[in-house]
């Protein structure tokens, strides 16, 4: 791609842009968890049993699964903002019904409808920030591109909570709406535009599955997110033994403070460390998993390894798809797509595998099934030493490339 498309290396990080884009996936984040803090006051207010209040997560998850790779294909000869700007539309326009519907059917329409824009927007993001700068300023604009995840991921339901609690439910995805509306201007006024990928240069999607590197890095993202997922879905039951069973925000808060230091930290060293970055969050998630085999009753033990496990945590999402990116060129919005279905889909199997283990055999059995997941990641990055996580500096003889 030529060289306009980006800021020289020595030019200024485009940092109000790149954090419209956290924005975006603040937004992402946060209306698919707002439900979790709000099952009573939905489960009341449409006379529905919380049950069914909770499937409103589902539907959403659902939705991303789906659309994250036919709406990347769809859209990928589309101009950069324009595809932008339809997924936050589709999130101020899909929140706003469920603010306002009374037909749960309508509601987990809407939800369904909300996940697809996030599927569009998560394959898109990454691959936005890359484009704005030089390939050796990638990894540190991925970093800020990316610091809305853990902050939703720490915050939305404590958020969503107090905010249905101070307006209630349905205010409280009005709010959502209105943030939209904020963020639609951000963009206009601050988020340079691209052009889409002509048609010629374009792969199929079998190919960029099947072009080196990008199998490995998504087989990493699979076994590190479902070890992750496991014990995070489950975080309340686990720390219950140790009586945190009343402290578990606190508990998710520890984490999400630690997972921001972790995108910092990960911000300075994925341009020239990105391989050791990947294999040391791998191997000290793993102590996590080995030290909460013999502590898990201890207060101390769990916030310690909650403050590790969040650090290990926070860089995941740039460290990952920094690699995908790297390793598919000019295809990386399609593997990107990838990325969505494989991080939710380990998402959905988290909660699942999790829940087996949990009526099975209790919570003593996540550790081992963690540290048995993250071992196999560590194993494939570590393999993936030519194409995926290659050794060296990722910007040495790097081309410029264009997403």
């Amino acid at each position: 791609m030529p060289n306009e498309e980006f800021n020289r290396a020595s030019d200024p990080m485009p940092v109000s842009a790149l954090l419209a884009l956290a924005m975006t996936g603040f937004i992402c984040i946060a209306t698919e968890t707002l439900p979790a803090g709000l099952l009573p006051q939905i489960s009341s207010g449409m006379d529905i049993s919380s049950a069914l209040a909770g499937q409103t997560v589902t539907a959403y998850a659902i939705g991303s699964l789906i659309a994250a790779i036919p709406l990347s294909i769809a859209t990928q000869g589309w101009r950069r903002r324009r595809v932008l700007l339809l997924t936050i539309v589709g999130f101020l326009v899909f929140n706003s019904i469920t603010a306002l519907s009374h037909n749960i059917m309508l509601t987990m329409t809407a939800r369904f409808m909300a996940g697809m824009s996030a599927g569009l927007a998560w394959s898109l993001l990454a691959g936005y920030a890359r484009r704005m700068v030089a390939p050796e300023q990638q990894g540190r604009a991925m970093a800020i591109a990316m610091v809305g995840t853990p902050v939703a991921l720490s915050l939305g339901v404590p958020f969503g909570t107090w905010l249905g609690a101070a307006v209630g439910w349905r205010s409280a995805f009005g709010v959502m709406s209105l943030l939209t509306i904020v963020l639609i201007l951000w963009v206009l006024a601050k988020v340079p535009d691209y052009p889409g990928q002509v048609r010629s240069a374009r792969m199929p999607l079998y190919r960029v599955l099947t072009t080196p590197g990008v199998r490995p890095v998504l087989g990493v993202v699979v076994s590190w997110m479902l070890a992750h997922n496991i014990l995070y879905t489950y975080v309340a039951p686990f720390v219950t033994p140790a009586g945190l069973a009343d402290r578990v925000g606190l508990v998710l808060l520890t984490f999400g403070m630690t997972a921001l230091v972790g995108i910092w930290v990960t911000g300075k060293l994925v341009d020239h460390f990105l391989r050791p970055t990947v294999l040391a969050s791998l191997a000290l998630f793993a102590l996590v998993t080995v030290t909460l085999v013999l502590g898990a009753r201890s207060v101390i033990v769990i916030y310690a390894c909650t403050a590790i496990w969040g650090l290990t945590f926070g860089g995941a999402a740039t460290l990952l798809q920094t690699a995908l990116a790297d390793a598919a060129g000019d295809s990386a919005d399609t593997a990107l797509s990838m990325n969505v279905v494989a991080w939710n889909g380990a998402i959905a199997a988290g909660g699942l595998a999790g829940g087996f283990m949990l009526e099975a055999w209790g919570v003593a059995a996540f550790p081992w099934a963690m540290l048995a997941l993250l071992c196999v990641g560590f194993v494939v990055a570590w393999s993936a030493r030519a194409h995926g996580f290659p050794v060296g500096s990722r910007t040495r003889g790097m081309a410029v490339i264009g997403h």
